[in-house]
């Protein structure tokens, strides 16, 4: 049978109307599926392992850096960024290898390292904590994660020479690792009542914006280099041998035989 051109262009129009249902279907499936997609891509995490200045004794745990870090980061056009909150009341450097072992198994970006101040407000000696410490920082970048190491201070009533060289230690650590350093996580609210709980020691909520934009300084610059950058300093780290598996579970206390205080 032979149609005419007329003929032709009458079925052909009928099928596209068929078919205009199903196409308008697709793309709205496509047009849903887009921004489930963009919210499942990997985000960006950053660990804050340290005592109860990181945990947030005393005040809500909204109102604790990590999580005023978050929504700071959040308003700079961080949208997937994630701040995990790894502070444990009372804990030292002693427990610092132990928890990041766990906390490793994340896989986080950037590890904040903020431990130290309970081991200067006990006295523990200052080469304990570097070598602590320094463990750490090998542990953190040897699983591929950046490091920002906060710099602690004590008062001066521990004497000129302890007090010296326990300021010493962080930014000595930070050159040794070729890391970003906050100088003094406190800083701008230690020794500032209208900034502090009662005890003198741990940061009210006003206290706690300033810590976050403390730290906020220098995380920016670590999100913002290159991921190569972080993937090199993990093979150095490890001497360019695999990655390290972290220990398969952690004890409620940290791992921290002087777990008490602070």
């Amino acid at each position: 049978m032979r149609y005419g051109a007329g003929s032709m262009s009458r079925r052909m129009s009928r099928r596209a109307r068929r078919a205009a249902p199903s196409l308008l279907l697709c793309l709205c499936v496509l047009a849903a599926w887009a921004p489930i997609a963009r919210t499942a891509a990997p985000s960006l995490t950053v660990l804050c392992l340290g005592d109860s200045l990181t945990e947030g004794y005393g005040v809500e745990p909204e109102q604790a850096y990590p999580a005023v870090l978050e929504r700071r980061l959040r308003d700079r056009g961080y949208e997937r960024v994630r701040v995990v909150n790894a502070g444990i009341s009372g804990s030292t450097s002693a427990s610092a290898v132990s928890r990041l072992r766990w906390q490793l198994r994340s896989r986080p970006d950037v590890v904040v390292l903020a431990l130290g101040a309970n081991d200067g407000l006990r006295g523990i000696a200052v080469e304990s904590t570097r070598a602590n410490l320094d463990e750490a920082i090998a542990l953190a970048r040897a699983g591929g994660a950046r490091v920002l190491l906060a710099g602690m201070q004590i008062p001066p009533n521990y004497g000129p020479d302890y007090t010296r060289a326990f300021r010493e230690l962080f930014p000595a650590l930070a050159a040794k690792h070729g890391i970003e350093l906050v100088p003094f996580l406190l800083e701008g609210v230690a020794a500032q009542p209208d900034l502090n709980l009662p005890d003198g020691i741990h940061p009210n909520p006003r206290g706690y914006r300033i810590v976050a934009d403390n730290v906020l300084e220098h995380l920016v610059p670590l999100l913002e280099s290159p991921l190569a950058e972080a993937a090199e300093g993990a093979e150095r780290a490890a001497g360019g041998g695999p990655r390290r598996e972290p220990a398969p579970a952690l004890r409620d206390d940290g791992g921290d035989p002087q777990r008490s205080g602070r």
